[in-house]
């Protein structure tokens, strides 16, 4: 029977014969003492009888030694009987001993618990919760726990997702004992947090704790409350989910996913080197439709006597003995050699002439600009040094020698003294690259009317948030009647017809906007901008800090403005919906609208453009036949992807098409393409302000807001089941301002959020994003997005600005890593696996790297890099648990700073 147990130390004998070893029953012999206390116990006989147990042994000296059982007194014939009571005996012995240890330890760990309670009081920490339940069952025809049975479904969870908010909040549950296996009880909430979102819960094992918060029952019974519910979420009934769980989908793309584009406003502390900044400019605009037939007629054909005027003026230069055109030879003046110097001359000098031959017919009130040629002198207002041959400005005494700034400039122009420079690679881009700091300067820019002129040869422009597309070329010398119905046109143009925004209206030193609100209209007064995204095509992101008329408290409020594909949902639906899901830490919803203007909702297509057709232009091909242009002159890396939205390289002259960039990242697989796309201007506001998050005033404060930012980022995946997208450093935002109610810290922008469980691609073209900070995943596009890259975003966004700031807000200019803002998307990807796989080469990176202000969360940034890249390398499979770790490294930190 026990001669099977091999291995064990010392044997057991009876009357001499060994019968089992002994090291199995070593607690025996250590708990005499208890079996003596037991003694005379009376075990009941195989006939009824009571056995007196009395047990005696004697342990010999012998190695091993040997245990050996003297006769117990015991009235029955069989010692194995005997035996078999003698170890029952024992197993109760060490069921004693082992109730003993828990009691001990369990009033110990009671002790210690009741301390971190008593030093950390809930307080008011829980009032706000209960005044919103109280809110939610005011319609009830019962109060109180039971309540929440007579809520629906979505109302239930969201209120237990309240709760267990409002505790996670609570200091101590960051340092009470955690129930499982986790570091504290902050965890198991966030573990209860999951089951209860998932619907994997009944409500009986919730209602206890529930009961004590609405009763106001002391600190001491909450938390023993929250203990049982953390110990019962284990046994939750799993229920039909009324959101998808939060387990991770495939790795394996199973669709096509929103291709990345590279845009001009993603560029982070960057020299914005004319270089680098062209190659993302030819990406970004596309293709550039030119020879687009009526956009002249489109644009100039509002202005009031336009076609009257122009003809005047001409009859004028014809007349007397020196005329200033003649039919057949041109203007007078013109420099043959159409250089530029020379035609900024005789540019200026011709459009002084026209004025006053217009006087007669020029509109009223008279606009106040003039040309303006400083070809050789930089205008303020840019990253880098950018100048401008010719443009017209909003100046009449602006000269030569006039300092001017890119918010002056109305209509930008770029000469070229040979035609041959009318292609995209030459005058264009270089109208692209005037057009782009324009917008970047006038946050209140629709759009952005300009010209070519390439010897003689000149065309319209109109750049906007699809792109570029221009007139068919005309001979100024040929056609001088079309070229004074430019130039006055130019002249003449109100600032609407110029593309400024008429929903923004200026008044008595103010600007605001109006929008109407629960059937009122409300004025909101603009306080200043925030940011504008220095791009031309793309979602051209505005927001501006602003307050509604009248309040004196000047509760700030966020106006953002943005250009989006129909296609996406609107942002202002996301946000009002995170908040009916009581989303924690991301900005909360106050409206939401389409801008309209003239009357009708402003897109690109219809109220940008009028309805021009540049299926029309001369260098138009259809997208859907053509690679792309980041696939040009190379071999398509993966089959089954679609590059249906691809440009080819035109084999006219006009070389319409920009030539690829060796740094382009991988076109969008979506039927139709940027060329037959539309933008829609969406309005959103929301009534939460803060600073970017690297204006964090210590490091500390920069944990905690990264800490933050992450339970909201968390908030809004596990309460509403979408993503983010977009993690980057003007994402994540601070407030430390005590009188501005918002959020301490908070996510911002929805724009690029998706629902984390969906069965196709959105039929969206393209989305942008900061490229610095994305995961490599997503730079490899060859996963589905999950949340793990979002997490690994907000590791690189810590990273930079360890690297990039010495103080709150403090830029210390582009470093080494200014490369990542244009490198391909595979080349960033190799070097972002590169910086992390090594421990000892990180370290040493960033030691040397991170600024004296943020050297401290060295450590700090490893254990990170420790969590986000397990081993060093890419994560494979999605962990769930990542929120909590990133989060108690940072909260570590937080401490360690503090100590």
């Amino acid at each position: 029977m026990f001669s099977s147990h091999q291995g064990y130390r010392g044997k057991a004998t009876w009357g001499g014969a060994t019968i089992g070893s002994m090291n199995h029953f070593c607690p025996w012999l250590r708990l005499r003492l208890r079996l003596r206390r037991i003694s005379g116990l009376a075990l009941p006989a195989s006939r009824g009888q009571l056995i007196t147990f009395q047990p005696s042994f004697t342990l010999t000296n012998a190695h091993p030694p040997i245990c050996i059982f003297s006769q117990p007194a015991l009235n029955i014939p069989s010692p194995w009987a005997c035996l078999t009571l003698h170890f029952t005996a024992v197993h109760i012995a060490i069921s004693i001993d082992y109730l003993e240890r828990s009691l001990r330890s369990h009033a110990m760990a009671d002790r210690s618990r009741s301390e971190v309670i008593m030093a950390n009081p809930i307080g008011k920490g829980l009032d706000t919760f209960r005044v919103s339940f109280e809110y939610k069952c005011k319609d009830l025809a019962i109060t109180g726990a039971d309540a929440l049975h007579h809520l629906s479904g979505e109302g239930q969870k969201n209120s237990l997702l309240d709760l267990i908010s409002a505790l996670l909040v609570c200091p101590a549950s960051r340092l009470l004992p955690a129930k499982g296996n986790n570091v504290n009880l902050f965890g198991d909430l966030l573990e209860l947090n999951t089951a209860v979102n998932a619907g994997n819960f009944d409500i009986k094992h919730i209602l206890p704790l529930l009961r004590a918060v609405l009763n106001n029952e002391p600190d001491e019974a909450i938390w023993d409350n929250v203990y049982a519910a953390v110990a019962a979420s284990t046994a939750f009934t799993v229920a039909i989910p009324t959101t998808p769980p939060l387990s991770a989908p495939s790795l394996a793309a199973s669709f096509p996913q929103t291709p990345w584009l590279r845009n001009t406003s993603s560029f982070a502390n960057s020299t914005e080197h004319r270089k680098y900044v062209d190659d993302v400019l030819k990406e970004e605009l596309g293709t550039m439709y030119a020879g687009v037939p009526g956009l002249f007629e489109a644009f100039f054909g509002e202005i009031a006597s336009l076609e009257l005027a122009a003809q005047a003026v001409l009859e004028r230069c014809k007349a007397g003995d020196n005329p200033l055109y003649l039919e057949g030879s041109g203007w007078q003046g013109w420099p043959e050699s159409a250089k530029e110097r020379d035609v900024l001359r005789w540019f200026a000098e011709l459009t002084d002439q026209f004025l006053g031959f217009a006087e007669e017919h020029r509109p009223a009130p008279r606009p106040q600009r003039r040309p303006l040629a400083q070809p050789h002198q930089p205008l303020q207002g840019s990253t880098a040094d950018r100048k401008l041959d010719i443009g017209f400005v909003d100046d009449l005494n602006a000269g030569v020698d006039s300092k001017c700034h890119w918010k002056q400039i109305l209509i930008p122009g770029e000469l070229k003294s040979n035609p041959s420079a009318d292609i995209a690679s030459k005058a264009w881009l270089d109208l692209g690259r005037y057009a782009r700091e324009v917008f970047a300067a006038q946050d209140d820019r629709r759009f952005v009317l300009g010209f070519t002129l390439c010897g003689s040869r000149m065309r319209l422009w109109l750049f906007d948030r699809l792109g570029a597309i221009a007139s068919e070329p005309f001979d100024v010398n040929d056609n001088g009647l079309q070229f004074v119905s430019v130039v006055l046109g130019f002249l003449w143009l109100n600032e609407e017809q110029l593309g400024f925004d008429p929903t923004i209206i200026t008044k008595e030193g103010k600007r605001y906007i109006e929008i109407e609100r629960k059937g009122c209209i409300e004025r909101l007064v603009i306080d200043k901008v925030i940011n504008r995204s220095p791009c031309i095509a793309g979602r051209a992101t505005t927001c501006w800090k602003a307050h509604r008329e009248g309040d004196n408290s000047r509760t700030p409020l966020v106006i953002k403005d943005s250009w989006q594909y129909p296609e996406r949902e609107e942002e202002g639906e996301l946000l009002r919906n995170a908040a009916e899901k009581g989303v924690i830490n991301v900005a909360r919803y106050y409206h939401h609208e389409t801008v309209c203007v003239g009357g009708q909702n402003d897109d690109i297509l219809m109220n940008v453009r009028r309805g021009l057709d540049i299926t029309k232009a001369k260098n138009y091909r259809p997208e859907s036949s053509m690679p792309p242009p980041s696939m040009a002159g190379r071999r398509i890396p993966r089959t089954g992807r679609s590059s249906s939205a691809g440009r080819k390289r035109s084999s006219s002259c006009t070389d319409a098409l920009l030539p690829p960039s060796k740094r382009t990242c991988s076109s969008s697989p979506v039927k139709g393409g940027r060329g037959t796309a539309n933008r829609v201007r969406r309005r959103t506001i929301v009534s939460d302000y803060g600073l970017p998050i690297y204006s964090a005033s210590s490091p500390s404060k920069l944990l905690a807001a990264l800490e933050a930012c992450i339970e909201g980022y968390e908030s809004l995946h596990t309460r509403d089941g979408r993503l983010q997208g977009d993690i980057s450093p003007n994402n994540l935002r601070i407030n430390e301002d005590e009188r501005n109610p918002s959020w301490p810290a908070f996510i911002i922008d929805l724009d690029l959020a998706i629902k984390e469980q969906r069965e196709k691609a959105s039929g969206v073209r393209s989305k942008t994003g900061t490229r610095a900070f994305m995961a490599i995943g997503v730079l490899l596009d060859d996963e589905n997005h999950s949340f793990m890259h979002d997490l690994e975003s907000f590791f690189w966004v810590l990273f930079w600005i360890c690297i990039h700031y010495d103080g709150p807000g403090k830029d210390i200019g582009p470093t080494e890593f200014e490369c990542w803002n244009y490198e391909g998307n595979r080349k960033l990807a190799e070097l972002k696996k590169g910086l992390i796989s090594d421990e000892k080469d990180f370290l040493q990176t960033i030691e040397t790297k991170f600024t004296s202000h943020y050297k401290s969360l060295v450590p700090c940034a490893n254990r990170l890099r420790r969590k986000v890249f397990p081993n060093g390398g890419r994560w494979r499979d999605p962990n769930q648990r990542l929120y909590i770790e990133m989060k108690e490294i940072l909260h570590a930190a937080q401490n360690e700073l503090k100590g």
